[in-house]
């Protein structure tokens, strides 16, 4: 009779979700890895580039892919003749091994996951509790199915309940240009169909743990419904143009899963969850014999591919921009940043709209007198470093305060990452801002760039307070210029356009 001991599980949950923090699945480099070779949109080969640079680097450094590493999601099928040596419950034991994970001192993985959501929202501060799925099934054996979920990618997950004789193609085609760049592409969708609401959601999330096989699937051809969608999905979705971050290009998706379930004779449930280009997801089981083991992927595997910027790059003293000068930039231009760099996210700006509604100064240390706020919430340092994976958060959810931060605090530049929506770009044009995008998925090289960081207001906050960056030629791109013109709204239009007139190679 197999008997698993408690320590062995936490350890087990503990050493998967460090490894995943810093290797990405070799299906996953692979895959991006054809992309790439085969994308012919400067900016997003040079996107790829960058993403696929930055995984090498983690893996060098075993720190963290992404700065957002995630809420943990957990699936664990237990033999039914298994027995514990345990005192605590699978959840517990779960979200133990996640508190190993994440205070960790040699690779602190970042804090996300907040109580009281619909209140204060405090920070729990070792990223517990985890969303852990029990299943019983045969068998004397424990299977984990893990991941780390970040909020960029989970919060374009969509939930519908179609008509019988609605059309999943079409539906999800509407859908997918509905996500954004939010998600950060190329990834790959997870869709679930069948069942009820809570199924179809549950299936998606399962779809994304399988292992990237698109090419192999093309290349043997489909042999089934299911299959013969996916392949059907994944061409039509490359075919919207989106590409690597939004910036237009040929692949948004490198896989498509599906998994389904018997369902209502009056129902269609289906949803679709995104994996963004920090995928970060392992399976492993325990027989009794001890802690799971993971082989860590060779250096030599990782495509020959490096990032270096380009020679024409706009090189930029943020000590001394102006108005005037950010006016001559243009939508998908490459930007150097060198300088002093203030951040903040959702909870700083948050807090200075009631400091502002209610007439009060901002700290001190904070003036943004012609300068530049970069939306991020980086990992804490290890070793000798000034700051940890420092990569950008979804620019989308600070639309609501770009009205009041580039008309009363002196803004004139924002560093996100995705698209803004039409009244931030109003904004923008209104006021001659400009809205540059850094690339989400390469926070490690992104936090190369960080010669110096102080936390300068809002210390409360933890990861959403507010800092000061001193960078040296951190790259970015126009993504919204001072005249109010949108690259993820040009670039992927282009590239519908294009996309037919272009011979695809297979890969």
């Amino acid at each position: 009779m197999t008997v698993i001991r408690q320590q062995d599980f936490i350890d087990s949950i503990a050493d998967a979700l460090q490894f995943i923090s810093y290797y990405h699945p070799a299906d996953f480099v692979h895959a991006l890895a054809d992309a790439y070779r085969i994308e012919q949109s400067p900016a997003a080969k040079d996107a790829i580039a960058q993403i696929l640079a930055n995984s090498r680097m983690c893996a060098q450094g075993r720190r963290p892919i992404c700065q957002d590493t995630g809420i943990v999601v957990a699936f664990v099928r237990v033999g039914m003749a298994v027995r514990w040596d345990a005192a605590m419950d699978i959840v517990e034991m779960v979200n133990a091994g996640v508190r190993k994970a994440y205070l960790d001192p040699d690779n602190v993985l970042r804090a996300s996951v907040v109580t009281d959501p619909a209140g204060r929202r405090n920070n729990t501060g070792d990223n517990t509790p985890a969303v852990v799925h029990v299943e019983l099934v045969q068998g004397d054996k424990v299977e984990v199915r893990i991941a780390a979920k970040g909020g960029g990618s989970e919060n374009k997950a969509v939930l519908e309940m179609l008509n019988p004789g609605d059309d999943i193609v079409e539906w999800v085609l509407q859908r997918v240009p509905e996500m954004g760049a939010g998600w950060c592409p190329p990834g790959m969708l997870g869709i679930g169909i069948g069942g009820t609401a809570e199924k179809a959601m549950l299936l998606a999330k399962e779809a994304l743990m399988q292992s990237i096989d698109m090419h192999e699937l093309k290349a043997r051809g489909a042999q089934n419904r299911l299959e013969e969608l996916r392949i059907e999905l994944h061409g039509k979705v490359n075919a919207l143009g989106i590409g690597a971050q939004g910036l237009g290009g040929l692949t948004t998706v490198m896989d498509v899963k599906i998994l389904d379930y018997p369902t209502h004779a009056a129902s269609k449930p289906i949803a679709i969850i995104p994996n963004c280009a920090a995928t970060r997801h392992i399976h492993f089981e325990l027989d009794g014999s001890g802690v799971a083991e993971f082989a860590p992927p060779k250096l030599e595997d990782y495509p020959d591919i490096g990032w270096h910027p380009a020679q024409d790059a706009r090189r930029v003293d943020l000590s001394t921009i102006t108005k005037d000068e950010i006016a001559q930039w243009q939508p998908g231009e490459t930007v150097l940043l060198s300088g002093k760099l203030l951040t903040g996210r959702d909870a700083a700006h948050k807090r200075i709209a009631e400091m502002l509604a209610r007439g009060e100064k901002l700290p001190s240390g904070v003036d943004f007198t012609d300068r530049f706020i970069y939306y991020v919430g980086p990992v804490d340092p290890v070793r000798d470093e000034v700051v940890g994976p420092a990569g950008p958060t979804t620019a989308t959810r600070m639309d609501q305060f770009t009205e009041m931060m580039l008309a009363q605090t002196g803004l004139i530049g924002m560093v996100g990452k995705a698209e803004r929506g039409k009244a931030a770009i109003e904004s923008i044009r209104k006021h001659g801002a400009v809205y540059l995008m850094a690339v989400g998925g390469a926070a490690y090289l992104v936090s190369k760039a960080i010669r110096s960081a102080r936390v300068v207001a809002f210390a409360d906050l933890g990861m959403e307070a507010i800092y000061e960056f001193e960078v040296e030629d951190m790259p970015v791109t126009v993504a919204v210029d001072a005249r109010g013109i949108s690259v993820h709204d040009t670039g992927p239009a282009e590239w519908r356009k294009r996309i037919g007139m272009i011979p695809m190679k297979r890969i």
